[in-house]
């Protein structure tokens, strides 16, 4: 019997108790009306938002890394005095399959000094892991990260929704990929510019990321790596049909305006029952 996600309810005790039985299933997703948006951060507070730092509980906000900030929720390091690999990951309440998802956003100055490989790093992470599945000293979930990265000031070329690839493979063009990145064909972005992404994933059968309005990177059939089998009864085989979405932490200010979900019809392709 397939289980069905009922609506979740904006308290952290009652949010992990779901999350914690949840299955990613694709057939039991998307609950909410189909082809509308819904803004799933309100511009006021972390409702619907449930945090995971590496070294710590779920639900811990970790140094108050996360919060909103004149309307916008925000990564802030202004109460640490230096990184030790706490990466945090913010994750909505809600798991889906089927949907799009558009932001807008822009780094801020750097707040802390090290760790250069996170200089200017944010992302989505998309058809994650349930955040309580995740064990404490877990420092990213199995998931498809939408890197987003800023100018560093150096004439680099940086180019922002790219790929990565914690636990997982994915196809591009009918190729395996195996590496942990893949950049795609955006422009590098310096300053405090806001930038509008939108992601549109189809299950696993197409994720395609585009940076204001233009299509950068697309790719398809996502599936666990090697290392992590162990969640084959969460995602139901080795294929990432569906699962959470968390917004990164990883030592980088940076600010979002606005974040919404369009949930997309999915007809089952056989009968489930």
């Amino acid at each position: 019997m397939i289980k069905l996600f009922g609506l979740f309810k904006k308290t952290y005790v009652i949010l992990m108790a779901l999350v914690a039985s949840a299955d990613l299933h694709a057939s039991d997703l998307d609950p909410q009306p189909k082809d509308q948006w819904i803004p799933i951060f309100n511009g006021k507070n972390l409702d619907g938002w449930i945090p995971k730092f590496a070294g710590h509980d779920l639900g811990v906000n970790y140094k108050n890394t996360f919060r909103v900030q004149n309307g916008y929720l925000t990564t802030n390091y202004d109460q640490y005095d230096k990184f030790d690999f706490e990466f945090g990951h913010l994750f909505y309440q809600t798991p889906y399959s089927h949907y799009k998802l558009r932001a807008t956003y822009r780094f801020l100055e750097q707040q802390l000094p090290g760790y250069k490989n996170a200089w200017k790093n944010n992302g989505f992470m998309i058809h994650a892991q349930p955040p309580s599945s995740m064990t404490k000293e877990q420092r990213f979930p199995v998931s498809l990260e939408v890197q987003l990265l800023g100018a560093n000031g150096n004439n680099d070329v940086r180019p922002t929704g790219n790929v990565c690839t914690p636990g997982s493979h994915i196809n591009i063009d009918g190729v395996r990929i195996t590496k942990h990145c893949v950049l795609s064909a955006s422009a590098t972005f310096p300053g405090a510019q806001w930038v509008d992404i939108e992601i549109t994933v189809q299950g696993s059968e197409l994720i395609a990321h585009a940076i204001n309005g233009k299509e950068v990177i697309s790719y398809s059939n996502p599936t666990l790596d090697e290392k992590h089998q162990n969640l084959l009864s969460l995602y139901g085989d080795t294929t990432m049909h569906s699962g959470f979405i968390a917004i990164q932490a990883e030592n980088s200010t940076v600010q979002f305006k606005s974040i919404e979900i369009m949930p997309l019809g999915y007809v089952p392709s056989e009968k489930e029952d």
